[in-house]
């Protein structure tokens, strides 16, 4: 029940995530379809492909396909006055896909009998590369890659999961309201990691 509550509030999650970067992109009803659909399942295809998992599994999720399209669907036809802050929405409904399909992503290769490392990348992968595609289609530079913490937030969870840490649904379900609250924390107050420049300034191509 856990595993199914999860992919569904991460399909639900990434799917509107992905219609509204392509609304802000000003993408056709097509577009706004493809690139949820994109962000939704994704990082689980990247995830079932590094550790074995036959990518036609993929396939086999059409109730989280109708779910998915249906999300797209309302935010699509929702009045603009509704997503004004289309920016901060986005953002929030990422930050609750990170959190749901990182966790599930844990669990997965927990399930397989597979080591923490694995549990880690996969709750990474799971968590934002569905983000990562999304952005690179859109014209992004993928929010992984900021100075603003991201993929930070999955290692935690996949660590968590991947060392027993949490068990149970209800320790489940929170650690993905504290990875939600730090992802949506460090969106707010631009928490970033450490940076080193190498103080060489773009090549001059002028004439």
């Amino acid at each position: 029940m856990t595993w199914d509550v999860l992919s569904i509030i991460g399909t639900i999650a990434f799917a509107v995530s992905g219609a509204i970067v392509a609304m802000e992109e000003e993408y056709d009803i097509l577009g706004v379809y493809i690139l949820g659909i994109v962000t939704a399942f994704g990082g689980g295809a990247i995830r079932n492909v590094l550790i074995g998992v036959p990518i036609s599994a993929l396939w086999e999720q059409e109730l989280l396909f109708q779910i998915a399209i249906l999300s797209m669907t309302a935010v699509f036809l929702f009045p603009n006055n509704l997503l004004k802050h289309w920016k901060k929405w986005g953002n929030f409904f990422d930050a609750i896909g990170l959190a749901a399909f990182a966790v599930q992503g844990a669990l997965f290769a927990a399930k397989m009998g597979l080591p923490l490392s694995a549990a880690i990348v996969a709750a990474v992968l799971t968590g934002s590369g569905g983000g990562m595609i999304r952005d690179v289609l859109a014209g992004r530079k993928p929010t992984v890659l900021k100075e603003e913490i991201y993929a930070v937030w999955a290692i935690i969870a996949g660590a968590a999961v991947g060392l027993g840490i949490v068990k149970s649904p209800f320790e489940l379900y929170s650690l993905c309201v504290v990875i939600v609250v730090l992802r949506m924390c460090s969106y707010m107050y631009n928490w970033s990691l450490p940076i080193k420049s190498l103080g060489v300034n773009k090549r001059n191509t002028s004439l």
